[in-house]
């Protein structure tokens, strides 16, 4: 069988903790319904495609595009190591917003679309919701992943570092660790 029988799940990849879970859950979704996993990751140049317009040398953007290939395989080695996601894999570095992106990738109705779906919090105004487009937008479903429960002990811990503050080590996770 191949993934034009089977279907294909198509997951965003950013390489943030959100990503890496969605990605988890799509490797498992492939490897449930014999299919295909997509590994998806958008970029744009930095100021947007109106600062690429202006741009003096060309060669900038094979080199964002490289940067871009390159953050792609450094996020499947952090979720999957040498071993990868134990189904067919294909790497997609595209040109756009992530959500244009993966609505056009996943375009066909057998296709599953894995989004992270984080919290954003004050910064929702600012970076419109990439999971929001795609469930409003995509012609096939889109599974949206919350993050991992350790992700917010790990942002716990992080801004606890910036600030320079005390962490008792022992406070994470402590709800979890009980179970």
């Amino acid at each position: 069988m191949d993934a034009a029988e089977t279907g294909r799940v198509v997951a965003g990849v950013s390489g943030s903790l959100g990503s890496l879970t969605a990605l988890h859950r799509a490797a498992a979704e492939a490897h449930r319904t014999h299919g295909e996993l997509w590994a998806v990751l958008a970029w744009e140049p930095p100021g947007g495609e109106s600062g690429a317009r202006h741009t003096l040398f060309p060669t900038q953007l094979d080199t964002w595009r490289t940067a871009a290939a390159r953050q792609l395989l450094e996020a499947l080695d952090a979720a999957f190591g040498s071993a990868g996601p134990g189904v067919p894999l294909r790497r997609q570095v595209a040109r756009g917003s992530a959500a244009r992106v993966l609505v056009e990738t996943a375009d066909r109705c057998d296709d599953v679309l894995v989004v992270g779906a984080g919290h954003r919090g004050l910064l929702r105004p600012l970076f419109p919701s990439v999971a929001r487009y795609c469930v409003a937008h995509a012609r096939c479903p889109v599974l949206t992943v919350p993050p991992s429960p350790l992700e917010r002990d790990w942002e716990l811990a992080h801004r606890r570092n910036v600030w320079g503050l005390s962490l008792d080590a022992g406070s994470l996770d402590g709800d979890r660790r009980n179970t």
